[in-house]
């Protein structure tokens, strides 16, 4: 086995060398790792571990260092008591396990050891380089809060505390992972959120046994309810006003140390459907956009394969006039619609992750330009035809109406297999692979929630925050599959009235 394994289990012995010989096992060749040894008064020795980089040298040096040289050991009565009056920061914690220590360690925290002393202090003084507030780039509205989640923990949580001020916001945190030991934590309002659903989510959190969580994209998929659906059934943001209104709502949160994604579950294929801003606009503007992107999300899925069924199958559906200018278009095109369609989608599909993956300053430019060339010199080059490339442009346009990032990709891969029907079977395809969906929706789940939820079952009084958006007046209660523990968010009677009369006499 290795040592440094076995030492980690062991108590904290009274012999200093003993303990420091322990931990330069456990930290052997980490050069990072800093042992730093002292005197306290003329004849105690003593050492202090830190780790390079996570700790606040300063602090160290004024709060801790300095005071105990000053004293001797001899002289205390009670150690813990003399201690937090010696040494002036808030956060020490009596450690008796070599394993807690380095837990502690990992998190910043530095380890004091005094000899003749058989418990460690941890002692709070982490700090290390973090990224500032900025706005989501992937989340952007136009009228809203423009600050996202960092990479850091504490200032996350600090940003939904100062949302919601309520003791009612409970944070229960796990550390998973073997080896990183990643702070997880599962935010929830109690006496709002379901009994139940905390009950899930802290049971397959606990059950995770892995070597690291680097991303909270590890925990949605060890927590998914079907994890070979293209659809995601955990919703994520970097947005806390996001995190704020599900928990209000009565939905769960996970927080991940070291990533600004924030999940929050259960989730419905409507909430993917949803933006933050259609809350921050006036309700008449948030549900005509919110139609259009009902709209635009049945384009993304069946327009190229509506098209590709027409011109295969079905021509008679189309207007003379606009069948013969297709005609025109597409009489040197070698190919059928279907393999036009397919070349010109994977190109599509292709410079949209080259736009991605390049720099910043050149994303943009490769693939608006590259998207114009290629469909230019493929409609010269007698290979496409004007119409698919019009169809293609407007499925693209359409996909980048969709707010949640991994919505679009689910529909970004399913259109391929329905156009494939499409090419083969005519309409009769086309439907069969849009039933095929549909089934497929109706059987998921997201931590027992059904994902059509509230059409499939139907649920009349909570479609008014799905077909329309309804007044904020007029939302009184919440949905109930997640708000039934408390489902009164407003009293009645907050309509607004106009004056009645000529006030101004």
């Amino acid at each position: 086995m290795d040592a440094s394994l076995s030492n980690s289990s062991e108590t904290v012995s009274s012999s200093l060398d003993y303990n420091l010989r322990a931990l330069q096992i456990i930290y052997n060749k980490c050069k990072d790792v800093i042992f730093h040894g002292f005197i306290i008064g003329e004849t105690t020795g003593a050492f202090v571990i830190y780790i390079e980089g996570m700790v606040n040298l300063e602090a160290l040096e004024r709060s801790v260092l300095t005071p105990l040289l000053r004293e001797s050991v001899e002289d205390w009565n009670d150690t813990e008591k003399e201690l937090s009056s010696i040494i002036s920061i808030s956060d020490v914690k009596e450690i008796s396990t070599i394993s807690d220590m380095i837990a502690h360690l990992s998190k910043g925290n530095a380890g004091l050891f005094i000899d003749g002393l058989p418990v460690g202090y941890s002692l709070g003084l982490p700090q290390w380089e973090k990224r500032s507030i900025e706005e989501p780039s992937a989340e952007s509205v136009i009228r809203g809060p423009r600050e996202g989640f960092t990479e850091t923990m504490s200032v996350n949580t600090a940003m939904l505390r100062r949302k919601i001020k309520s003791p009612s916001l409970k944070m229960v945190s796990y550390n998973i992972g073997r080896h990183t030991q990643t702070e997880v934590i599962i935010a929830y309002m109690e006496g709002i959120a379901n009994k139940t659903l905390i009950e899930e989510v802290e049971k397959r959190i606990t059950e995770i046994e892995i070597d690291g969580i680097l991303e909270s994209g590890y925990i949605e998929g060890l927590i998914e309810d079907h994890p070979f659906s293209p659809f995601p059934q955990i919703q994520v943001t970097e947005r806390p006003d996001v995190v704020c209104a599900a928990l209000l709502e009565g939905r769960t949160s996970i927080l991940v140390d070291g990533t600004p994604f924030a999940l929050i579950a259960p989730a419905t294929l409507f909430t993917f459907l949803q933006s933050p801003e259609d809350y921050y606009q006036r309700f008449i503007i948030g549900t005509l956009i919110r139609w259009l992107r009902y709209l635009f999300f049945f384009i993304t899925l069946l327009l190229p394969s509506l098209y590709v069924a027409i011109l295969t199958f079905h021509q008679e559906m189309v207007p003379t006039s606009l069948l013969l200018s297709i005609a025109k278009s597409r009489e040197d095109i070698p190919f059928p619609a279907l393999v036009e369609a397919l070349l010109m989608e994977i190109s599509f599909e292709a410079l949209r992750e080259a736009g991605v993956r390049l720099p910043k300053q050149v994303g943009a430019a490769v693939s608006i330009v590259g998207a114009l060339v290629i469909g230019q010199a493929a409609t010269s080059a007698g290979l496409v035809s004007a119409p698919m490339v019009m169809v293609v442009a407007i499925t693209g346009i359409a996909s980048f109406m969709m707010p949640q990032y991994s919505t679009g990709i689910a529909l970004r891969m399913l259109r391929f297999p329905i156009m494939f029907l499409s090419g083969i079977l005519g309409l009769l395809g086309l439907m069969l692979g849009f039933i095929a969906i549909v089934i497929h929706l109706s059987s998921l789940r997201s931590l027992g929630v059904p994902y059509l939820q509230p059409i499939a079952p139907f649920k009349k009084n909570e479609l008014k925050d799905v077909l329309v958006r309804a007044p904020i007046w007029a939302m009184r209660t919440r949905p109930k599959f997640t708000g039934r523990m408390n489902r009164t968010r407003q009293p009645s009677g907050q309509k607004p009235e106009p004056p009645k009369g000529d006030e101004r006499s």
